[in-house]
């Protein structure tokens, strides 16, 4: 063999053997990592069940109401009695409780109910439409059911659509569909129908009454009571939110730049469960409207007032959002600025977050909110901000006669810089073989990238200009930072007047002396004297 084929025959070798080492290299290192995962699984999963039931108990209880359910329901199938009286049907019975045994027992009563008046109605249906086509030939008979299925399926599916049906009785009209068609259509090859349906709507009924004995007398879960429970922790979340977006933003150390830190910043925590909240509020009423009145006094649950409150509370959640993405926009207002104004922003925020914690506890000890909970603190703090606003007139309100600062002689200036080139070309400089014309296609679309890319590097380099040449920039992102701050106290009566109908409608017990420490009236601000904002002072309520 040549000496030069035998030496890259001998480093092609080694290359394989390198290139082998490194994928079992690789293999095991993905070995151990699984191995790793694995040995980390048992303590992971422990956990995991550890935090669900940490977090709320009554999972625990609930988990173990269904099991004792389905052990319950299971008898019919296990024990010869109840299976000779039942059948075969007793599956439906363990189907209902499956479906029908909700977390809270507003839930399991509108299912429970829902399917039983469902399957009623529809067995009672089959019946009339049996009786009518029975008398008939076989023929007949056969158009006519179906005939019936297609007009009561028709309706039935129309009637899904309006909107209180379908907000309170849709799960009823699925199950009136289903057990209308089984029993109907069944009905025209078996002899018996009317046994069958009995024994269905026995079952149903067995699987209904043990869920409905679960939820309403073994450890209840009311969703009139979860909805109670929200609504104070969002009072709360916005307290805090409020209070802790106002300390971030004069803070005197910068935060950490390009740092995704979201799903662990308290602001964001306090405010997101307000504004997701409309949904769940919408379905804790509904199920709420289907409990008995189970108080102490036996008064009627008022769940419409709670679903109005957290529209109030969202809509109040907006403003801190925006407060929220003050400290995030692109121009800053700087430290040495924020400072003049940092002690009279802080109070004012303290003050409405201490309003919010007072209803908060308020709604959760069931009592009537403090006519005074608008304290002289609150005013004090808002005169404050308006007199520090005042006192740097300069910081809002600069002029902007500079002749250098000029937005378009700026602009002007910027385009001058640029080398200028003639870039038309004449008709008559052109070659005319196909290599020149070529040539000058190339050349002329070139040109247009590069005036395309041009284009587009001076829009945004005009935009800074504009933004960098005024004067008083600096100073307005805490002007907009202050107008919202301001507007969270406006909103505070709209959420004051919620909270107090609230109290009148659900009979809350009376407020006395001594059950908070806000006991201060508060007065109205006079507004010609407050800075040109805008009208964020309250306009009703404690005057």
């Amino acid at each position: 063999m040549l000496p030069g084929v035998a030496t890259e025959v001998e480093v092609g070798m080694a290359g394989n053997d390198t290139g082998g080492k490194t994928k079992i290299g690789i293999m095991k290192k993905q070995i151990d990592v699984f191995m790793e995962r694995m040995k980390r699984f048992p303590s992971r999963t422990w956990r995991t069940i550890w935090k669900v039931g940490r977090e709320d108990p009554r999972r625990v209880i609930h988990s173990l109401k269904v099991g004792l359910s389905l052990t319950l329901v299971s008898l019919l199938y296990l024990m010869e009695p109840l299976f000779k009286g039942v059948g075969q049907t007793a599956i439906w019975a363990v189907m209902t409780v499956v479906v029908v045994l909700e977390f809270t027992a507003g839930a399991t009563l509108c299912k429970g109910l829902n399917r039983g008046f469902g399957t009623l109605l529809a067995g009672s249906l089959a019946f009339f439409i049996e009786y009518i086509a029975r008398e008939s030939g076989r023929v007949f008979r056969a158009i006519f059911i179906g005939a019936a299925v297609f007009v009561i399926g028709a309706a039935s599916t129309y009637m899904r659509f309006f909107p209180y049906i379908k907000k309170n009785y849709d799960y009823g009209v699925v199950i009136f569909l289903l057990t209308f068609n089984l029993i109907t259509v069944s009905s025209y090859r078996v002899d018996n129908v009317l046994k069958l349906a009995h024994e269905r709507f026995y079952t149903i009924s067995i699987g209904c009454g043990i869920c409905l004995l679960m939820s309403l007398l073994i450890f209840p879960n009311w969703s009139g009571e979860d909805l109670h429970n929200s609504t104070v922790s969002k009072l709360e979340g916005l307290a805090k939110s409020i209070e802790a977006c106002v300390g971030e933003y004069f803070k005197d150390e910068e935060a950490e730049p390009n740092k995704d830190k979201s799903s662990e910043d308290p602001i964001y925590k306090g405010y997101k469960a307000v504004l997701d909240s409309k949904s769940i509020d919408e379905t804790l009423a509904l199920h709420a409207s289907w409990e008995p009145r189970h108080s102490r006094h036996c008064y009627r649950f008022p769940w419409q007032q709670y679903v109005k409150l957290g529209g109030v509370l969202r809509h109040f959640g907006y403003t801190v959002v925006a407060l929220h993405g003050c400290l995030q926009t692109e121009i800053q207002t700087p430290r040495s600025v924020r400072a003049l104004f940092k002690d009279p922003s802080i109070r004012l925020a303290r003050e409405v977050s201490k309003v919010l914690m007072e209803l908060a506890d308020s709604i959760r000890k069931r009592r009537q909110c403090s006519p005074e909970i608008l304290s002289d603190h609150l005013h004090e703090a808002l005169q404050d901000l308006n007199t520090a606003l005042k006192s740097q007139p300069r910081l809002f309100l600069g002029p902007n006669t500079n002749p250098t600062t000029n937005i378009l002689a700026l602009a002007a200036s910027a385009a001058s810089q640029k080398p200028g080139k003639d870039y038309g070309t004449s008709l008559s400089s052109v070659k005319t073989d196909s290599s020149a014309l070529f040539e000058w296609k190339s050349r002329r679309a070139s040109e247009q990238q590069r005036r395309e890319a041009e284009r587009k590097v001076l829009r945004p380099t005009l935009s800074k200009i504009a933004i960098t040449s005024l004067e008083f920039s600096e100073a307005l992102p805490f002007a907009a930072f202050a107008s919202l701050l301001v507007e969270t106290v406006a909103r505070l009566d709209l959420v004051i007047e919620e909270v107090e109908e609230l109290g009148r409608i659900a009979s809350f017990k009376e407020f006395n002396v001594g059950d908070d420490e806000i006991a201060v009236t508060w007065e109205r601000p006079k507004l010609e004297n407050a800075v040109p904002l805008g009208n964020h002072f309250p306009s009703h309520g404690a005057d």
